[in-house]
């Protein structure tokens, strides 16, 4: 069998499984989503949101991209944020990075790969804004840090941006927060405080 029709196989075996438990899951489903939580995540096939924390179809606004980057002038990655913010009204935004992640890899080794090397400039000027920091730290210490600063960083831009300081002005709860998955254990690591006004966002430590 061609590896994409065991998909579909595997698509129906699912389904008819989840119409035999759950009679009524796909017709709530179709009716509306009401997240409370958007995920902005790597695109990494060994991280999916869903599944790492528990979560059904519906309970989770996901947007993914290499590297997990949140960038002021990236209009996919700011729509679906106020899509998830203004529209389905979530309290809870969740950046979420990780450990050997290969953007952050390439970025450490000065690796060309690609097109890709234009979006991974953002991690260049990460890792050179921490250049001294970094430095100090062996090889593996040194690229588990930079996944970190990577997060910590893209959860600042999510607090800056305009999304998030209109709807804290107009007084919408929403929290922001900023985590990294570990590949080794499956175990997630809270990496901020949880931002939840403007304020906090000066004392937001990297």
């Amino acid at each position: 069998m061609e590896t994409y029709l065991k998909l579909l196989e595997n698509n129906r075996k699912w389904a008819k499984e989840k119409q035999t438990h759950q009679p009524e899951f796909f017709n709530e489903l179709a009716k509306s989503q009401t997240p409370e939580f958007m995920w902005i995540g790597c695109s990494d096939s060994r991280v999916p949101a869903n599944q790492i924390i528990g979560l059904l179809p519906g309970e989770i606004f996901v947007h993914r991209n290499v590297a997990n980057i949140v960038s002021h002038g990236d209009l996919n990655c700011l729509s679906s944020l106020q899509y998830a913010v203004d529209v389905l009204h979530v309290r809870h935004v969740i950046v979420c990075g990780h450990y050997g992640c290969g953007g952050i890899c390439a970025v450490d080794q000065n690796l060309r790969v690609g097109i890709v090397d234009n979006w991974l400039r953002y991690i260049h000027d990460i890792k050179r804004e921490y250049a001294e920091e970094l430095s100090k730290l062996d090889d593996e210490a040194r690229v588990n840090r930079l996944c970190e600063l990577n997060v910590l960083t893209q959860v600042r831009n999510v607090c800056e941006s305009t999304i998030l300081r209109d709807a804290w002005a107009n007084g919408k709860e929403v929290a922001v927060h900023g985590w990294i998955y570990s590949l080794d254990d499956g175990i997630l690591r809270e990496l901020s405080e949880v931002q939840h006004k403007p304020q906090s966002v000066v004392a937001l430590k990297i």
